[in-house]
């Protein structure tokens, strides 16, 4: 279909029935060129032989694989965890795309945890793995919204051109915010300005 672009699949299929990811679904995939599989991976756990070979699969065919990943209480909630899938998806070449805060869904309601949870998680991910481990954490709006990405605030203060950030330690340290920085810092090197 000529107006479609891309085709993306959200599945749980690699993880729980690896083995229906044959020489033939491959095949048929990769003739549709446009495919790009979301598998959902919730626990390194997950990860199995089997279903990394299902990816390599899929891979070897030039098919895109991401992740998606659903926050859930008392079973991936804590930085080791989520630090331990996205390294392991890393290994098998999977990226990881969408950490989702878990939706308000009857029946699922014990597995919510706070969304300033999941941003502490995400902000201390962001300070100790690489970016290619890092996957958006988003909000997905009931109703039809769309997609909204959570992301930790490192702006402190802005004043006269000067912001003041903390890193995920905590530490602080000021930018210029001009056009032409270095003016400015030698300027202001000249007044008792330091970078912290």
């Amino acid at each position: 279909i000529d107006h479609v672009d891309i085709i993306r699949i959200g599945t749980r299929v690699p993880v729980v029935l690896p083995q229906r990811v044959d020489d033939e679904l491959v095949e048929i995939l990769s003739l549709a060129e446009r495919v790009w599989v979301n598998v959902h991976v919730n626990h390194p756990d997950e990860i199995t032989e089997d279903m990394e070979l299902s990816i390599k699969r899929l891979l070897r065919e030039g098919i895109p694989v991401n992740s998606q990943t659903v926050l859930l209480k008392n079973v991936n909630d804590d930085v080791s965890t989520l630090k331990m899938l996205f390294h392991k998806l890393q290994r098998i070449k999977v990226r990881p795309y969408y950490l989702f805060h878990c939706d308000p869904v009857k029946g699922t309601v014990h597995f919510s945890t706070t969304i300033s949870k999941g941003v502490k998680i995400l902000k201390e991910l962001l300070g100790y793995t690489s970016p290619l481990c890092i996957p958006y954490y988003a909000v997905d709006g009931p109703g039809g919204f769309g997609k909204v990405q959570l992301l930790p605030n490192y702006i402190q203060s802005s004043e006269n051109n000067v912001i003041t950030f903390a890193n995920y330690r905590g530490e602080t340290f000021q930018f210029i915010d001009s056009e032409s920085p270095c003016s400015k810092i030698d300027k202001l090197k000249n007044s008792n300005f330091y970078f912290h």
